[in-house]
């Protein structure tokens, strides 16, 4: 085992009960620390995390996307709630509303299924709605029980302890909880090593309380969660047989190895014992682990600074008042594909996206809406109730997906993630910086960026707020997202009034288009999102705001580029969205990025470190260095007809490759003219736009 025998040991009050004794029960105070302690955990070993997550696409978010369900979890055990209720209300708030992708939604529901076993809400609190600001502290209801002083921190009379039994049978509610939000359940993920965990839990209460000895009170609890590790652990290290798609990367499920980490933080609550200073893997599979973070030739080891939960929480979307929903948090939040995997009977390996959004919805339209879904995709996760709902989905069919939740009800939160371009973001996981700082916790492919002015007008090379006043309005004006400097200017040159900082690893959120669209000098805007991630949410600006918005559904830089071609600012929306968007689809885009780990492609075996060309479809070429991958994939895209090579180079970009790269296109292609430009993208050398 690679973490069984190091461990580090941290200043808390576990430490001090080492010399004292065990916890007979857990009180308020013990499962915040709890939580505190499982948090820090899973900052620490996201990134091993991250690695492990390779099925069905390597999205490598696992352990971020955790990382942060928790974070936003201890934050709202920051406010310092008391009695029982408040903690464990604390805690499914914030979980409810912090999770984060397909693992950070399940191990949500597994938390909230913890917490509803151990001491559910007092009382209802006031309903989250769609366009709401919500305020967690204000609604938490204190119950009026007397306060007394138990064994680490406070206990209420009229509650019973959290003892082994209690906290066996909260183990296998949280395990059903999860097991019940997602529709298909796969074993050989989370959801069976949490089961496994949950029911060895059981059956070892089961057998002290049998014993009747009463020496064994004060290590009940210990026995217990020493039961479900060992359990949990031998079910992790089974997931590769139960699904065949680990055993072919050398890996277990990366989901339940975070959720291990629970257990090992209870443990810690309990008998003081420290952490795992490293995550308990088989020795091969850290070894796979271990390769891929070296091939990669990046600083992986440091996590990276994370945004405020509560900033990512309540961003500031579009306000409509007395809309419908209920409380998202007695609703219930949804499910996942666990540790980024498909949960599903099918074979997802061909969808390519995943959608998730909250839904507010009357109850009886739901299975109306589960046929719609079933239809249209697999790793189908649904929770909810009382007119609010978690909705996930893998799907290759975005739209019809999101029109379903439409004719449902009202979709909100709308997230959309590209699970085959994913890989390329791991190479840097640090935020951007400079003038295109992200808050941005890991690089995390979902993430949204923080809420506020980040745009820039670019008009005559002016880098003043596209908000001044004294622009000369137009007919029609221009919205773009770009994800770095270099390519704001060029942008701006052809004429884009505003631009919203964002791309693959900080997708902006729809409050901030709609921002940019109200400052933008005109009536009617067209909305350039140059990334397939952020098209679905800038289809929605034109319901919140009374200007006549297109969108030309630009999915790169270099097709935003060729879209503004046929911009005419004197013409207005519809008349330019036609025009533009022929223009964009004259253009063959592809780029060259990082591999992050080994794997086989159409193209052939791909090696961690291994430079890579994309197109469309995926993988179409690999080199040794980037030049060389951006060589061999123009030799893949260019067709007799094509006339123009635009390049774009990134911020990384070495200039004797990109010499080797205009060198060969003179050689091999002489008819064609190339456009060479500065652009600072991070993650890829080279972006191509041939047209």
């Amino acid at each position: 085992m690679n973490g069984s025998s190091a461990h580090e040991s941290g200043g808390n009050d576990s430490d001090l009960r080492t010399a004292i004794a065990p916890l007979a029960a857990l009180d308020s105070a013990a499962l915040a620390e709890a939580m505190r302690t499982y948090c820090a955990a899973l900052g620490q070993h996201r990134v091993t995390i991250d690695r492990l997550n390779v099925y069905p696409v390597p999205d490598g978010d696992t352990g971020t996307n955790m990382a942060m369900t928790l974070a936003a979890v201890t934050e709202e055990l920051e406010a310092s709630p008391t009695s029982r209720a408040e903690v464990c209300r604390a805690i499914s708030h914030g979980a409810l509303m912090g999770a984060r992708g397909n693992s950070g939604v399940i191990v949500s529901q597994l938390l909230r299924g913890l917490v509803a076993a151990l001491g559910p809400p007092v009382d209802a609190p006031e309903a989250e709605r769609p366009g709401e600001a919500s305020d967690s502290d204000a609604r938490r209801v204190r119950p009026d029980a007397e306060e007394t002083r138990g064994v680490v921190g406070v206990a209420w009379h009229d509650e019973p302890p959290i003892d082994a039994a209690m906290l066996a049978e909260a183990l296998v509610a949280a395990s059903s909880a999860a097991d019940g939000a997602v529709m298909r359940p796969v074993e050989g993920t989370i959801l069976s090593v949490a089961r496994a965990a949950a029911h060895a839990a059981q059956r070892s209460a089961e057998e002290l309380a049998a014993s009747g000895d009463p020496a064994d009170g004060s290590r009940r609890l210990t026995v217990v969660l020493e039961s479900a590790k060992r359990a949990g652990q031998r079910a992790l290290e089974a997931t590769p047989q139960q699904l065949p798609v680990l055993a072919d990367a050398g890996v277990v499920d990366a989901g339940a190895a975070g959720y291990l980490l629970l257990l090992d933080a209870l443990l810690s609550v309990v008998d003081g014992r420290p952490m795992p200073a490293e995550v308990d893997l088989p020795a091969e599979v850290a070894a796979v682990i271990a390769h891929g973070i070296a091939g990669t030739n990046s600083d992986v080891s440091a996590p990276a600074a994370m945004e405020s939960p509560r900033a990512q929480m309540h961003r500031d979307l579009p306000r409509d008042a007395g809309s419908g929903g209920a409380d998202p948090v007695a609703a219930g939040f949804g499910g996942d594909r666990p540790d980024g995997d498909s949960h599903d009977a099918h074979d997802p390996s061909g969808t390519r996206y995943e959608v998730m959004f909250l839904l507010a919805a009357p109850d009886e339209n739901i299975d109306g809406f589960k046929t719609a879904w079933d239809a249209l995709g697999d790793s189908i996760v649904m929770v909810g109730g009382d007119g609010l709902w978690n909705c996930h989905i893998h799907t290759d069919d975005i739209g019809p997906v999101i029109e379903a939740g439409i004719e449902a009800g009202r979709p909100y939160r709308i997230q959309i993630t590209d699970l085959h371009e994913q890989v390329a973001d791991l190479e840097d996981r640090g935020a951007h910086t400079g003038a295109h700082a992200a808050d941005s916790a890991h690089g995390a492919h979902r993430a949204e960026t923080a809420a506020g002015a980040r745009f820039k007008d670019h008009g005559g090379g002016s880098a003043q707020s596209a908000r001044a006043a004294g622009r000369v309005e137009v007919e029609c004006a221009v919205v773009a997202v770009s994800p770095a400097a270099g390519l704001d200017e060029l942008l701006g040159a052809l004429g884009v009034a505003e631009i919203v900082t964002g791309g693959q690893t900080m997708n902006p959120s729809t409050a901030e288009l709609l921002v940019a669209v109200e400052a933008a000098p005109s009536q009617h805007v067209i909305v350039l999102p140059n990334n397939s991630n952020i098209v679905p949410v800038a289809r929605q600006v034109d319901a919140h705001t009374r200007k006549n918005v297109e969108v030309v559904a630009t999915t790169s830089v270099p097709a935003g580029l060729a879209a503004m071609i046929g911009y005419d600012p004197g013409a207005d929306a519809a008349g330019n969205a036609a025009s533009m968007n022929d223009a964009a689809a004259a253009v063959v885009a592809g780029e060259v990025t990082r591999a992050v780990r080994d794997t086989a492609t159409s193209a052939g075996h791909v090696a961690a470190g291994q430079w890579i060309g994309l197109d469309d479809s995926g993988i179409a070429a690999t080199g040794e260095t980037a030049g060389a991958a951006a060589i061999a994939l123009l030799a893949h895209l260019l067709q007799p007809t094509h006339e123009i090579v635009t390049l774009i180079e990134g911020a990384r970009a070495p200039s004797s490759e990109t010499d080797d790269i205009v060198s060969w296109l003179s050689q091999h292609w002489p008819g064609v003219e190339v456009e060479r430009h500065v652009g600072g993208q991070d993650h890829y050398p080279y972006l191509f736009g041939i047209e």
